[in-house]
């Protein structure tokens, strides 16, 4: 089968025929329909996280945002069968941990991220291989695209959990998303369907003209300004009841703790690359004092996709709205590689592999 392989970081992904995957007892092979292309893919692609031990090793295949059709079935699954759509989150657990069994099952104590590890190969394919199928694999309503699925692995649920869970988001909330990429975007569109106020913050201004059609309720063009938090607290009045790092860089994070008022919450969901190494400075005094939370963001529990697909179904949420272009595998490599330069906007998606 066809699939796009790191050969060295930084470097083109290289499209190959590489051998078709042959499910464990426990798993199902599925064939990829839609994938996303995150910025997680490009920080694996660039060779980040040795410092939390998540490098990507060369020879893997990446991609963590897939929808698809099961194709094959292991011999002890027992819930799923040929023909069914899935999606795939990207963070697969064991079931059997005591998160998994509280219903956290994305900070399982055993996780293994999909298409990060050679013991899960990701998306990038024409079909791909998924752990413990009959906990990890989310069953796709039949009137659903795809397309707007794929974000469904990382991004949308991402950004929902990080607001609907994390922050505990109330209608009325100002909040300030800094990084208008796909998780960002999604941000966006699921504060303002939630009811809260959403102010967008990002250096171009073609990804602001995005948010705005969301339902961004302000933007923040970070070049024209010099105080972002301070911008935030004057359109917000007294400083934004929530905000998010949505990329993962030391000058967003604290740019997002900035522009929080008395007793905000920052919700860190991007990760960070090798400028930080996983380490960034905060001003705790001032955290303490205004009595701030800080709450990281990882995924989305899977209890959660119901409440997802109802709000889908209502027409609350509309997950299609972030799908920037769709792509062929072929485009893949270069479209990766322009991320260096955050050109893309919204979740690009490959739908021809």
């Amino acid at each position: 089968m066809r699939a796009a392989v790191l050969k060295e970081h930084g470097e083109l992904l290289e499209i190959e025929d590489v051998a078709y995957p042959e499910p464990e007892p426990d798993q199902v092979v599925v064939e990829t329909k839609a994938c996303g292309i995150c910025r997680s893919d490009w920080h694996a692609w660039q060779g980040d996280w040795s410092w939390i031990g998540a490098a990507a090793p060369e020879g893997q295949i990446l991609g963590h945002e897939p929808a698809g059709v099961v194709a094959e079935v292991g011999e002890d699954v027992e819930t799923l069968e040929e023909g069914d759509r899935v999606a795939v989150p990207f963070h697969l657990g064991d079931g059997t941990c005591p998160h998994c069994q509280r219903g956290e099952a994305n900070v399982c104590d055993t996780v293994i991220p999909l298409g990060f590890t050679e013991f899960a190969q990701g998306a990038f394919a024409e079909a791909f291989a998924v752990r413990e199928a009959d906990f990890n694999c989310v069953t796709l309503p039949d009137e659903v695209d795809f397309a707007e699925m794929a974000g469904l692995g990382c991004r949308f649920m991402t950004a929902y959990h990080a607001l609907a869970d994390r922050a505990d988001l109330r209608p009325g909330d100002w909040v300030a998303i800094h990084g208008c990429g796909g998780v960002g975007l999604s941000a966006v569109h699921i504060a303002q369907a939630l009811g809260a106020h959403p102010v967008a913050v990002d250096v171009r201004d073609d990804k602001l003209e995005r948010a705005r059609e969301l339902g961004a309720r302000e933007t923040v063009n970070v070049t024209e300004v010099d105080d972002v938090p301070g911008a935030v607290h004057e359109l917000t009045g007294t400083g934004a009841d929530v905000s998010v790092d949505a990329l993962g860089i030391a000058e967003t994070c604290r740019n997002s703790i900035g522009s929080l008022g008395k007793q905000g919450t920052h919700v860190q969901v991007g990760l960070t690359t090798s400028d930080e190494g996983g380490e960034v400075s905060l001003p705790v005094d001032a955290m303490t004092m205004q009595e701030l939370d800080f709450h990281g963001s990882f995924g989305m529990p899977l209890i959660r996709y119901e409440e997802l697909f109802d709000l889908i179904a209502q027409g609350t949420l509309e997950p299609s709205k972030i799908v920037g272009e769709t792509l062929t595998l072929d485009e893949l490599p270069e479209t990766l590689a322009s991320m260096d330069e955050y050109e893309t906007i919204g979740i690009p998606v490959i739908t021809e592999f």
